[in-house]
């Protein structure tokens, strides 16, 4: 029949919710996964530049501190560097041993006592304010150690008792115990020649090296 037929054409025909989804919402899924992708993208790349300006303001910020503490050491020793007393290299600095010391002594001399005294205070407030400690070394030349007030071992304890003896009169003079060792270099490290009387005064000397403050590890429970 007829109507039957019609019936059957109508079923026939394939409308847009049978057969398949529609082009255009197949294009819009594919788009919002793109979009979503390209944010993903956009995000991970501003937070990867975020960090390194982050990084790059903390380096930079670091290095200016860093020159700010060097500038008020010299600040801080002014004086006994016009006056030729002491040197400052690197952020050491060096004292000659004749100014300390007689030959071969490690009992400091009215002039090295004073400029210790000149020098400790300026250099407890920079240790506070860098939150830095002071590492005092001693140097000798090359050449054995004989007579002097007192016999010495070798150079290795002639050093030390040395950088002991500068160590301990800064704490006299104020300097926190806290913020200070001594180490001992004997005749290693030359800064010059110990081939002439020259060389081997230069080489003869203590120096004073600010370092960062390193927090202590936590110790044993109940340890004695």
């Amino acid at each position: 029949m007829t109507h039957d037929g019609e019936v059957d054409d109508a079923a026939g025909d394939g409308g847009p919710g049978e057969g398949g989804a529609p082009v255009w919402a197949v294009f819009g899924d594919l788009m919002a996964g793109l979009l979503g992708a390209f944010v993903l993208i956009l995000a991970f790349t501003l937070a990867l530049q975020l960090d390194l300006a982050a990084r790059l303001q903390a380096e930079v910020a670091q290095r200016r501190a860093e020159a700010e503490r060097r500038q008020a050491l010299e600040q801080a020793l002014a004086g006994p560097l016009a006056a030729g007393r002491v040197t400052l290299v690197d952020g050491r600095i060096g004292i000659s041993g004749s100014v300390l010391f007689a030959f071969n002594s490690d009992q400091l001399q009215p002039e090295g006592r004073q400029l210790l005294h000149s020098l400790a205070a300026p250099l407890a407030a920079y240790l506070q304010a860098s939150q830095q400690v002071l590492m005092v070394s001693g140097f000798t030349d090359d050449r054995p150690v004989r007579g002097g007030s007192r016999q010495f071992a070798d150079n290795w304890e002639l050093s030390a008792q040395r950088a002991l003896t500068v160590t301990r009169a800064l704490i006299d003079e104020g300097v926190p115990s806290s913020a200070l060792f001594a180490a001992a270099f004997g005749a290693g490290q030359p800064v010059a020649s110990n081939d002439d009387a020259q060389g081997r005064a230069q080489n003869r000397r203590v120096e004073m090296a600010p370092m960062p403050l390193r927090q202590r590890l936590p110790g044993p429970a109940g340890g004695g």
